[in-house]
């Protein structure tokens, strides 16, 4: 009987024990993450330290499958110099002072084993320091599509194979904070060793997210044709879901560094993580959109990418290179409607950020509501049915707040992402319950609808919730 028992609780100590009503929502698996960055010194460029510092404070909503030192502007048209990577485990050394703080935001006790933790890992768990340790890994140190071949191939390249062979029916989400010639290395790998069907398999596993083209020198940063992302473009077409983000990093570098004092206010120096953030420098946290892209907060689908997210807006169009095509927010009628919606998330997204740094230093702070809409929990859009001329229900009520907060409601509609042109008005939109009549002219389209739930807490939170209404004749 004492051996049982005592087995009993070393499994309980391995495990993640949340008793948070926060929970409700962890039943589902994260979303997947590589993170590709040219991370280099403070005094050298900071803004990929500063991001790599935002993630991991949202470390228990991703599954960070990697980080991968990799190429890029840093260092100017020449290889990689791996001293730099130190960084990246400075910025995780400060991630396990913190964890403990953290980790009361989930009310998690423990963690898994680390086999356990190189599997799913479902949302509101909080990765330890060894795994992410075990994850950090170096890539392709050169720059350009000349560069791919047998000698380019690198452990952070055969590592990204491997992942996207593993047997988990989710994408697996890349950020590429620098150049990344490492996952065009890892599809020149594919492409020769594998039949054409296999390499289609491989690359519908994938969704790529570019902060702008930074796999050629600073210098030569306009001829992309000498880029591996033009090649990866030129190759796989649409294939490959290839996001070139014009629009978003530049939004954050902007919006960051005229609002810096908000940073050094409510950033600098909370917990350890806030000791390390460097002050800005170009810009701030130019790299962060290609993660809150996926980030899993009811708001959008990662994979229907005119969906207005935390990370932009994108639409399926000609290259920055005026011969390739992909997902992109460049063209000025795109990047409009991007920057539209950049500027309006933003004090969210920083609010967010603000509340888990408070987190990270004192081990309590305030939690996003939880959106339940129609009756229906997760974060999954709600897909409702109508006909044209009906009027429609839409019910919030049911939506809590973790600490207690006070809710207050706000129903729009985002009419970029539906196929129906019109923004019909919503009745009483800033109250729990809502009533949307559907337009006569309607029929056959789709609407989407945007639930925002806010707290009263501090600094105020917000959690979404997307609703999808096809209308019907």
């Amino acid at each position: 009987m004492k051996t049982l028992l005592r087995t009993l609780l070393i499994l309980l100590a391995g495990s993640c024990l949340c008793t948070n009503p926060a929970k409700a929502q962890n039943k589902q698996l994260k979303p997947r993450l590589v993170v590709l960055t040219d991370i280099a010194p403070a005094n050298v460029e900071p803004d990929d330290m500063e991001s790599l510092i935002r993630l991991l404070v949202h470390a228990d909503l991703y599954e960070i499958e990697a980080i991968i030192a990799t190429s890029g502007w840093n260092s100017s048209g020449g290889p990689y110099p791996t001293s730099w990577m130190d960084s990246i485990n400075t910025v995780i050394d400060a991630y396990q002072k913190d964890l403990p703080n953290l980790m009361k935001r989930s009310a998690q006790s423990g963690f898994l084993p680390l086999k356990k933790e190189n599997r799913q890992q479902q949302l509101g768990y909080w990765p330890s320091a060894d795994y992410l340790r075990s994850r950090v890994m170096a890539g392709s140190l050169e720059l350009g599509k000349d560069k791919l071949g047998e000698k380019n191939n690198s452990r952070g390249s055969d590592f990204l194979i491997q992942l996207a062979d593993e047997d988990d029916d989710r994408p697996l989400g890349i950020a590429a904070w620098g150049g990344a010639n490492t996952l065009a290395q890892a599809i020149w790998k594919v492409q020769r060793e594998r039949t054409e069907e296999q390499l289609k398999a491989f690359l519908d596993k994938l969704y790529v997210y570019t902060i702008t083209d930074q796999d050629v020198s600073w210098g030569d940063r306009g001829n992309h044709k000498y880029s591996s992302h033009y090649w990866m473009r030129q190759t796989c077409g649409k294939s490959l879901r290839f996001i070139w983000d014009e629009s978003a990093w530049l939004s954050q570098c902007g919006l960051g560094s005229s609002r810096w004092g908000e940073y050094a206010t409510h950033i600098q120096g909370h917990g350890h993580l806030g000791r390390i953030y460097p002050k800005n420098k170009y810009g701030v946290e130019g790299d962060t959109p290609s993660y809150l892209h996926l980030m899993p907060n009811g708001l959008n689908n990662p994979a229907v990418f005119n969906e207005a997210g935390w990370g932009g807006y994108f639409e399926w169009g000609l290259s920055p290179d005026g011969e390739t095509s992909c997902y992109t927010n460049h063209q000025p009628e795109v990047k409009k409607i991007s920057q539209k919606y950049e500027n309006y998330f933003y004090p969210a997204i920083f609010a967010n950020f603000a509340a888990r740094m408070d987190w990270a230093a004192q081990g309590k702070g305030n939690r996003n509501p939880v959106v339940i809409v129609n009756r229906q929990k997760g974060l999954d859009a709600v897909s409702l049915k109508a006909r044209a001329g009906e009027t429609i229900q839409l019910d919030a009520s049911k939506s809590s707040d973790p600490d207690g907060d006070r809710l207050s409601y706000h129903w729009w509609i985002l009419p970029e992402a539906g196929t129906y042109a019109g923004t019909p008005e919503i009745e009483h939109a800033d109250a729990a319950r809502a009533t949307l009549t559907m337009p006569a002219d309607a029929a056959g389209k789709t609407l989407h609808v945007i639930c925002e739930v806010t707290d009263d807490g501090q600094p105020a939170l917000k959690g979404y919730r997307r609703v999808i209404i096809t209308v019907n004749p």
